[in-house]
Formats: C-alpha cells, sequence, structure tokens
C-alpha cells in the first residue's frame, strides 16, 4: 500500500498541481490510516497490502480518531483524503473493489473566522516599523496578509517577478496553480518597496538559485517557509491582538470581514481570496451582521432597555 499512496501523491502534484501544502495534508493523512491498519492486521506498514483494507478499517479509522477528540472539520478532511485515494487506487486497478465508496464525510463545523479589530492591526504594524532588514521584511508580510487576503503557502511562494510595483498588484498562485492579480495599497506598496532596498542583506552562503527569486527570506537565507512566517505573525499579535486564534490566516480573515464592514462587494472579496464557489465567501456576512448587531445595540435609542 506504500508504495500506491507514493504514487498517488506523485499524481496529485504532477497531473493535478497539487499545492505543497495539499501534498502534505495528504500524505500525514494516508500515512496515519497505513500506521493505524498495520497495527490492527499486526504487520509493518511497509508489509500492508491495498488490497487487504476493507470498509470495516476505514470505519474503525474514523471512529478512533473521533474518540481522541479530533474536530469534525479535520476528519472530514481525511474522510476525503481516503476517499481520494482509494478512487486513484481503483481506477489505476491496485483494487477491484473500492472500499471507501460509500464513506459518509462528517458534516463539517460552522464557526465563524476569528478577526483582529482595525486598531490591532495599527499598532501591529507600527511595532514593525523597524529599519533592520529583518523587521523590514516583517513589515512587509504583515502588510501583504492584510492588504490581500493571500494564503500562508502563497506569500511563502512569491518570486519578485510577480511584485509590480508599477502596476501596484501582485499575482497570486493559488490552489490548483490557479493565478490571480490582487491590487495593492499605499501601505502595503510602501512596505513592499522599502523591503526590496534591504533584501540582500538577509542573503547568505545558504541563498540558493531558487532563494535569489523569492521575495522573502529565512534567516538563513533560504526561500522563507510557512513555519517561519506563522512564528512572525504570532509573535506580533501575541504583542498586538487578544485574538484567540494568532495566525496568518486571522489577517486573510481580518482582510474579508474589514472589506465587507466597509461596504466591499461580496463577489469583489471572492475573487480577492481565490475561492472557487461564493458559499465559501459568505461566511464572513455571519461577522459582519454580528458586528452590526452590536453596534446598533450599542448606538441606538431604542435598542435595549435602559433600566436593565
Amino acid at each position: 500500500m506504500k508504495q500506491w499512496i507514493e504514487k498517488y501523491l506523485r499524481y496529485l502534484k504532477i497531473e493535478k498541481n497539487a499545492s505543497v501544502h495539499t501534498i502534505t495534508s495528504y500524505r500525514t493523512d494516508l500515512n496515519q490510516f497505513l500506521n493505524f491498519t498495520a497495527v490492527e492486521q499486526q504487520v509493518n506498514p511497509h508489509q500492508t497490502e491495498i488490497t487487504s483494507i476493507d470498509r470495516l478499517q476505514i470505519r474503525l479509522w474514523l471512529g478512533a480518531l473521533s474518540e481522541d477528540g479530533l474536530a469534525r472539520n479535520s476528519i472530514a478532511r481525511k474522510v476525503a483524503s481516503v476517499r481520494s485515494f482509494f478512487k486513484y487506487a481503483f481506477t489505476r486497478g491496485a483494487i477491484t473493489k473500492n472500499p471507501a465508496h460509500l464513506l459518509i464525510v462528517p458534516k463539517p463545523e460552522k464557526r465563524l473566522p476569528k478577526t483582529v479589530q482595525v486598531e490591532e492591526i495599527r499598532r501591529m504594524m507600527e511595532l514593525a516599523g523597524g529599519d533592520d532588514p529583518k523587521t523590514v521584511q516583517d513589515r512587509a508580510i504583515l502588510e501583504l496578509f492584510y492588504c490581500t487576503g493571500m494564503r500562508l503557502s502563497e506569500l511563502t511562494e512569491l518570486d519578485i517577478r510577480d511584485l509590480n510595483l508599477i502596476g501596484r498588484q501582485v499575482i497570486v498562485h493559488g490552489k490548483g496553480n490557479k493565478q490571480r492579480i490582487i491590487p495593492l495599497g499605499d501601505e502595503a506598496l510602501k512596505a513592499c518597496k522599502i523591503h526590496l532596498n534591504s533584501r540582500e542583506e538577509l542573503f547568505s552562503s545558504r541563498t540558493d538559485a531558487d532563494a535569489a527569486k523569492a521575495l522573502f527570506l529565512a534567516p538563513k537565507g533560504q526561500r522563507i517557509y510557512p513555519k517561519r512566517v506563522q512564528l512572525i505573525v504570532k509573535e506580533y499579535l501575541m504583542k498586538t491582538s487578544e485574538v484567540t486564534q494568532k495566525s496568518p490566516h486571522v489577517l486573510r480573515h481580518s482582510f474579508a470581514t474589514h472589506m465587507l464592514d466597509a461596504g466591499a462587494d461580496i463577489r469583489i472579496i471572492k475573487e480577492f481570496l481565490g475561492h472557487a464557489n461564493l458559499s465559501a465567501t459568505q461566511i464572513y456576512t455571519h461577522t459582519s451582521v454580528d458586528r452590526l448587531k452590536q453596534v446598533y445595540k450599542k448606538a441606538h435609542p431604542r435598542a435595549q432597555n435602559k433600566s436593565e
């Protein structure tokens, strides 16, 4: 089964143009499932045959994940990984019957996105106002996240050529290798210009050809990687915001919510975020409605009983 997992991951990369993040997630899910079945069959994972997997083993694995307290959304993703893998194996003739064919995907939980307040964003940018190359790069990263709403994987894959300072825009390579163009605001544009002036000071002996064309660099001169960006964002949010989730995705959520609050058309926000369907963007309308209710309750003279 191990060799079929590797074939499937190569298929995702070469034929489906899947992102690094997607391939990593699928690899984790499938190897986790492989290890579980190996324990159940009392064999080494490398000895597990793909033809030995049945629907019961998949259901037992999902039951174990649920008992471990894994969130419904995470289980749903793992079900999708396993279903896609066995569909691939079936169409390639590795198995004669697909054990995941009728597998039901758990209904995902609807959680409202966490956002950072506008004033907290302002304080965060001020905190990243130093003039050393590292802090200058931090400011450019933060401004790009909040100005464009791009994903973490999209930011780490940016090259210098993707940035068009004259046209005031950036080309983003999204899921499925789909490109989209996002305009840059004054602050993000300014931060990127300053960063480009000092960027080469971040080079080192480990700066290879890929890093030399990358827009952002890690401390040792290589192309910046997701974990490093996550640490940068967390560091600044820890000092300026009380939001419980301190990650790059929170800045993406904040971008969309603040745009919607200011009256932007949700269809335009959908294009900015790179969502395939409008339904994925509509979750931000719930956040904005909640905020409108709070404002109404505080501002309108008859919104609440003053004697309470």
